[in-house]
């Protein structure tokens, strides 16, 4: 199945997973505008105001339309850069939290490759509205299987990659985090890699995010779970100043 993606489905997806943030956003920036023509106003201190609501609603777009609409991430061009090829990839687990929109190019890519595709979402442990939506609306690659995060039913060191796309952060818990990763670290190959690829908390995704950088995790805390999850390996690629490729090995 060949998936074409729409022009800036990226930004249209923030905009429909996260609406409750722009609905809210607009809302109080109505409000202050409306209160300007009634109370006295410092001029300064309007439009910082002003300003600092339009920053946080547009950038967001920004950065999303540039990663994930112009970038080239769904290419994944940058996955063979970091020189994983069809001969080196025999079977290949995408894990996700319900959102999928990576696994069918994957397969495109890899087509001589054992592709197992597992959804982690606990709708009781990841309460984010976002992707809750976005599970609304995610296409389902087949045979996909619902997990628990500390429960892979995989044999011990049968997989090549394991793929952790923009859906780790979704793990909330710094405990559950390092018991998923332990799972992942069983499962790979002693030559096996998990990849990894999530914004972090850290400027340039404050500067993009504002606040909501806080929905992500700094490389600190993803390393220091790796490490306690047994992986003796954790590079980092940059891949656009906003996102981060962690290829870690068991």
């Amino acid at each position: 199945m060949e998936i074409k993606r729409r022009k800036f489905q990226g930004v249209l997806n923030i905009l429909s997973f996260n609406r409750h943030f722009y609905v809210f956003g607009i809302a109080v920036l109505t409000l202050i505008i409306s209160s300007h023509l009634i109370l006295p106003w410092s001029n300064f201190l309007y439009w910082t105001i002003i300003f600092a609501f339009l920053y946080g609603l547009i950038m967001p777009l920004i950065v999303s339309a540039y990663v994930y609409d112009f970038s080239g991430y769904y290419n994944f061009n940058w996955l063979k850069n970091i020189n994983i090829e069809d001969h080196n990839a025999k079977n290949i687990l995408n894990i996700h939290a319900g959102f999928d929109e990576t696994s069918f190019i994957i397969k495109n890519l890899f087509p001589q490759s054992d592709l197992k595709v597992f959804d982690f979402y606990n709708a009781k442990q990841h309460t984010e509205p976002a992707i809750v939506r976005a599970r609304r609306v995610s296409l389902v690659y087949p045979d996909t299987q619902q997990i628990i995060s500390n429960s892979i039913p995989l044999k011990n060191n049968s997989v090549d990659i394991i793929l952790l796309l923009s859906a780790a952060h979704e793990i909330r818990s710094q405990e559950e985090k390092i018991q998923f990763l332990k799972e992942c670290n069983r499962l790979c190959k002693s030559n096996g890699k998990v990849i990894m690829v999530e914004h972090l908390r850290d400027f340039p995704n404050f500067l993009a995010f504002s606040v909501g950088f806080t929905h992500f995790f700094s490389k600190r805390v993803w390393k220091k779970a790796f490490e306690k999850a047994g992986f003796s390996s954790f590079s980092e690629t940059k891949f656009t100043p906003f996102m981060s490729i962690f290829i870690c090995s068991p």
